[in-house]
């Protein structure tokens, strides 16, 4: 049985013999147990350590793989996040705290940046309000100092998340980075992570497949590098490694039949992360094309307009999608006087939204080109309006005489 990232082992004992069950033993004749002892007490004065055996050199191979395992080791951490939070159960009114969840990152610069999947520090629990982050997140490294650390990006799409260890910067040592276009089906690979809270594990095999699409908790991901490398709970977050050493993925999923290693597993290609984490780690996430609007921050909203829920729209770009749509955005009413509100924004693609964050996330989610159908809050009053991001604004045609 596997609990909270650690070992527990079951010992199995002979099918069908129960406790109280009778089971006839034959007896030893006294004279052959004392021929026996004396065998025993005999063999016991030799007892001494054993000759070790010669064995053959590490083979070329063999000597590679320790020296990247070796080299890329530093560079691999631990991940442990918790939070305070509580759940009830609607059900059974029982209520109860959500265990931490723990998983694998690796440093990605010397600036004190980690990475690692964003489902290793979200939470998942029966009543935890989708999208929420655990609130303690610590990051040991391999020489097994602890530090705290902050999630300062993600990216729902593609299951990233970035967090700033508070960490020596002299003791984080980035992976040297590789190309996963680069990537041929048969050629070998390594996986470093800790599953099952065994910290810094290393697993080979080869690259068994590219342009998987697989499922995460949030979208599909695609253009993902398949691999018979051992990975399992636990592993999510650390790197996959060419015999180089290089970073050419970050290993993320196994097939959800088992719950264990298949001999197939899934990592997000090191391409989409010299994409996505630098965009991360500038801007906390990742933007689409501008839709025209801005949004107020959700503390202004609430000293200024007492707004405590959802996004306020803030400003409109005049001929931008968001104004062709015929959205509203705050007005100003002149000197001295409190601005008047415009729209609010109260729910997308029909389910409700919390704040700026949680719109972002959303819109990440979804095709460039996709409708999208925002229900907001005019006047006291519900209205649904649909923003087309590819509209363009209509061409003004001019009249040349002549």
């Amino acid at each position: 049985m596997l609990y909270s990232g650690r070992f527990q082992v079951t010992l199995l004992c002979l099918a069908g013999i129960s406790a109280s069950a009778q089971v006839a033993v034959p007896q030893v004749p006294p004279a052959q147990r004392k021929q026996e002892d004396s065998v025993i007490a005999e063999n016991r004065k030799g007892a001494k350590p054993r000759a070790v055996a010669k064995g053959k050199p590490l083979s070329a191979l063999e000597q590679e793989r320790a020296r990247v395992f070796r080299a890329a080791k530093k560079a691999v951490v631990f991940i442990n996040a918790s939070t305070n939070l509580v759940v009830r159960n609607n059900a059974t009114g029982d209520i109860y705290g959500i265990p931490a969840g723990t998983g694998t990152g690796f440093v990605w610069d010397d600036l004190g940046h980690v990475v690692t999947n964003y489902h290793v520090i979200k939470l998942d629990a029966p009543g935890a309000e989708a999208n929420q982050n655990m609130e303690n997140i610590e990051v040991t490294l391999s020489d097994h100092q602890t530090y705290k650390a902050r999630l300062i990006g993600r990216s729902l799409a593609d299951d990233i998340a970035v967090l700033h260890v508070f960490a020596p910067l002299k003791d984080l040592t980035p992976l040297p980075l590789g190309a996963s276009r680069d990537l041929v089906v048969g050629q070998s690979v390594l996986a470093i992570g800790n599953p099952f809270g065994l910290d810094h594990t290393l697993t080979g095999g080869v690259v068994s497949a590219l342009e998987r699409v697989i499922p995460s908790n949030f979208s599909l991901i695609k253009g993902v590098i398949q691999t018979d490398a051992a990975i399992n709970p636990g592993n999510s977050g650390g790197p996959l490694l060419d015999m180089s050493g290089r970073l050419i993925g970050m290993n993320t999923a196994i097939p959800a039949v088992t719950g264990a290693n298949v001999g197939i597993g899934f990592a997000i290609p090191a391409d989409t992360l010299n994409k996505v984490v630098p965009v991360l780690i500038a801007k906390g996430q990742m933007e689409r094309p501008s839709l025209g609007f801005t949004s107020m921050a959700p503390l202004v909203a609430l000293q200024y307009f007492e707004i405590e829920k959802g996004v306020v729209v803030d400003m409109v770009e005049p001929d931008s999608p968001a104004a062709r749509a015929g959205l509203r955005g705050i007005r100003d009413q002149g000197p001295k006087k409190k601005p008047l509100l415009g729209d609010i924004i109260v729910g997308f693609q029909g389910k409700p939204i919390r704040d700026p964050v949680q719109l972002a996330d959303q819109l990440e989610l979804l095709p460039p080109e996709t409708p999208l159908v925002f229900q907001i809050l005019r006047d006291g009053e519900t209205l649904t309006i649909t923003l087309r991001p590819l509209d363009k604004a209509p061409e003004v045609k001019v009249s040349v005489p002549a």
